[in-house]
């Protein structure tokens, strides 16, 4: 894997099925599963396949359609947890374990009531075990925000030793604030013997709203991978939005980083899972929602009219969206007024549409948005109406 290459690992269908009431049934996660594959994704993790029979059902019968990917099972460091998860992925091409233990001594104490030595042996054992299964082993440290540097870059270090080869160093509570996340993997990058041998990489929660960033830091500091959902949903206040951190590095070339995602895939994938789950997707949401590419202000209206980029530093069909919409409301200008007119057919002069826009006004103040219905009826009850169909 070449150095600028930001492996892109989707839980969607495990940490983001894990949102209260989105259940999803086998033939649903097969169907976003393939088209997961076919948007480029490196690893698809398909489900915890100890914590049920559908569970692991689904991810027996994801890892035999998955053509690219690599199809992931999550396991604790517990060995049935291990062999049940070996056993789902039996027909995959490319099979992932993903095993691992909490680490924090929030963890360590109120969860397991053990001892950090008792930690690094669990560790140690589960990841040998899982290796014993399937080559490729991904170790998560639960709750790595909160650990202590110098304790996680010993089981970082144990899990290399078992056969990991990939080191998941998650913001479990999403607490981290960005530069503190970058830290922490600049410090495990120049501090854990033999890390050449692993991969780093971002598992990161939205509970204060910093996923997204807390990823983009730790690529920056040498994390290579990056865990992340489509729409970000996920447990409590979802995970890093997939689609925002492949446009990140998509849109800052500077960062010297790219990802093998087919971006105009996007929007038509964020639709697939929104619709599957039952999930609504806010019009603000960044990429995905409906407001993405939508201008209201006259001031950005006019800007986006003359040119696209005054506004858009995304070019709307980058992500599988058509165009961007001027949407007509009390806040729109006449510049966005006549390119709408402009739309459904009619030419107007700059004094018709000073007489048409006072009237567009009226129509504006009542109501939320102007079709473009509206239009007609603004332009047919102005006082110029006839003028301008004369031309």
């Amino acid at each position: 894997m070449a150095n600028s290459q930001v492996q892109i690992f989707d839980t969607t269908l495990r940490d983001g099925e894990q949102v209260p009431g989105c259940k999803l049934n086998t033939e649903q996660k097969l169907i976003i599963a393939e088209q997961l594959d076919t948007l480029g994704v490196d690893i698809i993790e398909a489900g915890f396949p100890v914590s049920s029979p559908g569970d692991f059902k689904s991810v027996q019968e994801i890892a035999k359609v998955v053509k690219h990917a690599s199809v992931c099972g999550l396991s604790r460091s517990v060995e049935n947890d291990i062999k049940v998860a070996a056993e789902s992925l039996v027909d995959a091409k490319r099979p992932r374990i993903h095993t691992g233990i909490g680490t924090s001594d929030m963890h360590i104490k109120y969860k397991f009531r053990s001892n950090r030595e008792d930690i690094l042996d669990r560790a140690y054992k589960a990841v040998k075990y899982a290796k014993s299964f399937v080559e490729d082993v991904e170790f998560y440290a639960e709750d790595a925000g909160r650990t202590d540097n110098e304790y996680l870059a010993k089981v970082c270090e144990a899990a290399i030793k078992a056969g990991a080869t990939v080191l998941n160093i998650p913001d479990t509570t999403g607490y981290c604030l960005p530069h503190e996340y970058g830290d922490k993997i600049k410090y495990l990058k120049e501090n854990v013997k033999g890390i050449e041998k692993a991969i780093l990489s971002c598992h990161c929660h939205n509970d204060l709203g910093l996923a997204t960033a807390n990823s983009i830091e730790g690529v920056i500091n040498g994390a290579r991978q990056i865990e992340c959902t489509i729409n970000g949903i996920g447990e409590r206040a979802g995970n890093t939005a997939l689609e925002e951190v492949v446009m990140i590095i998509k849109q800052h070339p500077y960062l010297n980083l790219e990802t093998n995602i087919k971006s105009e895939m996007l929007y038509g994938i964020s639709q697939l899972v929104s619709d599957s789950m039952g999930i609504y997707t806010q019009p603000n949401k960044a990429i995905v929602g409906a407001n993405a590419f939508a201008h209201s202000s006259g001031i950005h209206q006019d800007g986006v009219i003359k040119k696209r980029e005054t506004y858009e530093i995304i070019n709307p069909k980058d992500v599988g969206v058509d165009h961007s919409e001027i949407v007509l409301t009390a806040r729109s200008g006449r510049a966005a007024l006549a390119w709408r007119a402009k739309k459904v057919g009619y030419e107007l002069t700059k004094l018709q549409l000073d007489e048409v826009y006072a009237n567009f006004l009226n129509y504006a103040d009542r109501k939320k948005e102007i079709s473009d219905n509206d239009i007609h009826e603004i332009i047919e009850t102005s006082k110029v109406y006839k003028e301008i169909i004369s031309h």
